[in-house]
């Protein structure tokens, strides 16, 4: 997946699979919580993973070793996808209820929905 931004807050995802979601986010908080350095630091650490079994296939590695390296990173970036969900809903979502903000409700299901598929 990649993000793209556009105009007036407005940003677009775009699936492996070519689907595209196109969302704002209307809530004005920073979106800086507590984990973000654990988050980055997970990401970098799964990113380095995949250039690695991306050398396994191009060596010719044994595919089996290669899916059981994919499903590493899979459950390393599903891991990820917790802790920030975690966090999202310790802040925005609670920040949210506070203000009334039922919209930022509505884009969680969204994202949970996108997340769990």
């Amino acid at each position: 997946m990649h993000t793209e931004h556009t105009s007036a807050g407005k940003h677009r995802h775009v699936l492996e699979d070519g689907t595209v979601i196109e969302h704002t986010h209307e809530h004005t908080h920073a979106h800086t919580h507590q984990n973000t350095k654990a988050v980055l630091n997970r990401l970098s650490r799964a990113i380095g993973h995949l250039e690695s079994i991306k050398r396994m296939v191009e060596d010719g590695r044994d595919c089996s070793e290669v899916l059981v390296q994919l499903s590493a990173v899979k459950a390393a970036i599903n891991n990820t996808g917790k802790v920030i969900l975690h966090d999202h809903i310790e802040h925005c979502i609670v920040d949210a209820v506070e203000s009334g903000d039922m919209k930022a409700l509505e884009e969680l299901n969204a994202a949970i929905d996108q997340f769990i598929k």
